[in-house]
């Protein structure tokens, strides 16, 4: 072998010597299940929805050992409950879902994506349940029920029985017939779920653990992924795939712009802030010209609330009892009904607020009356109250330009008045009658306007 060669077999031996180390950590580092974490914070709704379902299809792309999702939520949407369901139940990657902080709740349809979870984990200090849907009963007018007999077949003389509701029964059978399903489908406590929807039940976690509703009890994050270590769970291919995520690295999945963005727009408290912020700014710019940033703030408040109305789904006669509610305002200014129209208003905005989004067949979202609405609707009779006085004030000062405005005015005379003659007020010459002759140089007060003349009398 010669010196040249000799040289560089020296070298790569040393190259793959320092290189070893490197090469070693690395593959160790592939070797290392991913955890991808998907965080919910808020009310589900299409932009939630869309960012767990796109949370799922990135886990599935970047074949990570499972999707942890964290979640604390009121409620929400049926329809996005249901797009973000389907997807777990058909992702090829294991969903597990904890409900944290300490703190947090999984209600209503949080219950239902809690339940439908390969693995469930809740921590100390949460709950879970309350899946009824709120208020159900807004679509079709209540049949009465057949009224009781009596032995011979005759109409009972009792108390008819109560109304039934068949819209409600309607939404309520569904919720908890998919509810059920769910629960089978993850070998969960069926009875339970069943009774989170037709009863409204809630529970902590404690006892959801001992009902079968979850899996876990988890202090922490790292708990739950090394109490899921050696779990077999079936992915929506059927594929069983034994978990081993006690060493796994957790990467946060982030939500879009867009998806923050709608995500904020689909609360409806916000929704309501807006439209009348909105319609505020309208009416500030409206009546006093060229301001401009009343006029563009409401105007990009009410695009905000339009998106939002687009996103959420609301009813036509709330939305026009609030806009009832803001023309009475107006109208305030300009009729004098002493107050009436500016009551009827008041009684529009908070009837309307809390109609606008009352969709229980479809959502268990709702404007907050006391702390929203409320505030809001106040705040805005207070601005229309202001308005209302400061116009008529207007209305009745002592006009402040025009003939007028002499009323009141002291001159002096320019000629002998006698009783006619010229007087020099605020730089102009003007013809008057006087109750009494005046000489030249006197002081007078206009008492009226006559025609192109003033009448005058002397003063000291």
């Amino acid at each position: 072998m010669t010196g040249v060669a000799r040289s560089f077999v020296r070298r790569f031996i040393v190259c793959v010597v320092l290189a070893a180390p490197l090469f070693f950590s690395t593959a160790a580092v592939a070797d290392e299940p991913v955890v991808m974490l998907a965080t919910i914070d808020g009310s589900i709704n299409p932009a939630s929805a869309n960012y767990l379902i796109e949370a799922i299809s990135q886990s599935e792309r970047e074949s990570a050992a499972a999707l942890l999702i964290e979640l604390d939520t009121p409620g929400g949407l049926v329809s996005s409950t249901k797009d973000i369901i389907q997807a777990m139940l058909n992702a090829e990657v294991p969903i597990l879902v904890y409900v944290a902080p300490r703190g947090a709740w999984a209600s209503s349809a949080g219950t239902f994506i809690t339940v439908a979870a390969n693995v469930a984990a809740m921590a100390p200090g949460t709950s879970i349940g309350a899946a009824h849907p709120v208020g159900v009963g807004g679509g079709g007018s209540p049949v009465p029920a057949a009224p009781p007999t009596d032995a011979d077949g005759g109409e009972s003389q009792q108390t008819a029985a109560p109304t039934r509701d068949f819209a409600a029964e309607k939404a309520e059978n569904l919720l908890a017939a998919y509810m059920e399903t769910i629960a089978a489908k993850r070998n969960r406590n069926v009875a339970w779920v069943v009774e989170a929807v037709r009863n409204s039940v809630a529970i902590g976690e404690q006892e959801a653990l001992e009902m079968g509703v979850i899996d876990f009890v988890a202090d922490s994050r790292r708990e739950f992924l090394e109490a899921v270590t050696g779990r077999v769970v079936e992915l929506g291919n059927g594929q069983e795939v034994a978990l081993d995520l006690a060493a796994a690295s957790v990467e946060p999945v982030q939500m879009t712009t867009l998806q923050s963005l709608f995500n904020f727009l689909s609360d409806p408290n916000v929704a309501v802030l807006l439209f009348m912020a909105g319609l505020i700014g309208l009416y500030v710019e409206v009546n006093n010209p060229g301001l401009l940033f009343p006029g563009i703030a409401g105007a990009v408040c009410l695009v905000l609330a339009a998106i939002a109305f687009q996103i959420l789904p609301f009813s036509w006669v709330g939305l026009l009892l609030m806009l009832v509610g803001i023309s009475l305002f107006v109208a305030e200014v300009f009729v004098p009904s002493f107050g009436l129209l500016f009551a009827v208003g008041l009684g529009c905005l908070l009837l309307g607020g809390t109609m606008v989004f009352d969709q229980p067949d479809l959502s268990d979202l709702t404007v907050s009356f006391w702390s929203v609405l409320v505030p809001a609707v106040a705040a805005m009779a207070l601005f229309g109250g202001i308005v209302v006085f400061a116009v008529g004030r207007s209305m009745r000062r002592r006009p402040a330009a025009g003939v007028e405005e002499l009323i009141g005015s002291v001159g002096t005379a320019a000629t002998p008045l006698d009783p006619e003659g010229k007087i020099f007020i605020r730089g102009e010459y003007w013809s008057v009658l006087a109750d009494a002759d005046v000489e030249e140089g006197g002081r007078v007060e206009v008492v009226s306007v006559e025609g192109l003349k003033l009448r005058v009398r002397s003063v000291s």
